[in-house]
């Protein structure tokens, strides 16, 4: 079978004994998971557990020490974009002298090449990408000058502009606003309806148990993975929070010494 048709088929993701490592050191260590086609997923781990290290491997940003990543049943790198990665926020450097419309025409340099001009289709689906966020309003915006929920809406239109098979999300609800909450929520719904797969990573374990179609527990190994009723059990949360989780008659919620405890970090297995 041709790479063509292999690319017609549904975006399935497989990662095989997956180990990555910095200086030497071992982040992800001998990972192995599927992921069907359209599914949402949620990572969930402490901080320093490998998560971004995996959302990075799975779009080839870090290189493999071992193991082999799948997607339509080909390996990376034989793909047109079809992964779309929204980073961390602190991650990126808002002070570069771009504005809105131009970060979200980036979605579209994976099929059009950096020398080719953007078509009339190519800012059809920018803007269409902006309305979807809500912020086409914002188009001719520095994006230094947005805040932190604009900001991270203008990412996310940058990854629908791509027109991905597969989204992930680092830490998407991490210092925003209840406009861009629900703006990520409406997002995730839409994405469902057109079979696109998720994943993201989020601290919030009662987010991950009832939005989610299963939960991945990372702490470097892979910990868990299923069902959020099989997989946010006392037993696992403790193995990969240790001395970070505080187990209460009503549920589990992480201590986290970035983030304060509330309510909305409840997991109700």
């Amino acid at each position: 079978m041709g790479l063509s048709s292999q690319i017609q088929e549904p975006a399935r993701l497989e990662v095989e004994n997956v180990t990555v490592a910095y200086n030497g050191h071992a982040v992800l260590c001998d990972v192995s998971f599927q992921v069907a086609h359209g599914a949402r997923v949620a990572v969930v781990g402490p901080n320093g557990a490998g998560k971004s290290t995996l959302f990075k491997a799975l779009v080839g940003l870090l290189p493999l020490r071992e193991g082999r990543i799948l997607i339509h049943g080909v390996p990376l790198g034989h793909h047109k974009d079809c992964v779309a990665y929204v980073p961390q926020r602190e991650e990126v450097d808002w002070r570069f002298p771009v504005t809105v419309a131009d970060v979200v025409m980036m979605g579209r340099y994976g099929r059009l090449g950096w020398l080719k001009r953007p078509a009339k289709q190519d800012r059809d689906i920018v803007l269409y990408a902006l309305q979807q966020m809500g912020i086409a309003d914002l188009t001719n915006r520095p994006i230094s000058e947005l805040s932190g929920g604009q900001q991270q809406r203008v990412f996310l239109a940058r990854a629908l502009a791509q027109e991905p098979h597969i989204l992930l999300m680092d830490e998407p609800f991490t210092g925003i606003d209840i406009t861009t909450r629900e703006a990520i929520m409406s997002l995730l719904d839409r994405l469902r309806a057109q079979q696109v797969t998720v994943m993201i990573s989020t601290h919030d374990l009662s987010l991950a148990s009832t939005h989610f179609d299963q939960v991945l527990l990372l702490n470097r190994h892979l910990v868990g993975y299923g069902a959020a009723a099989e997989v946010l059990i006392p037993s696992l949360l403790t193995n990969v929070f240790g001395g970070q989780l505080l187990h209460l008659a009503e549920g589990a919620v992480i201590i986290d010494q970035c983030c304060p405890p509330d309510a909305g970090r409840m997991a109700r297995p």
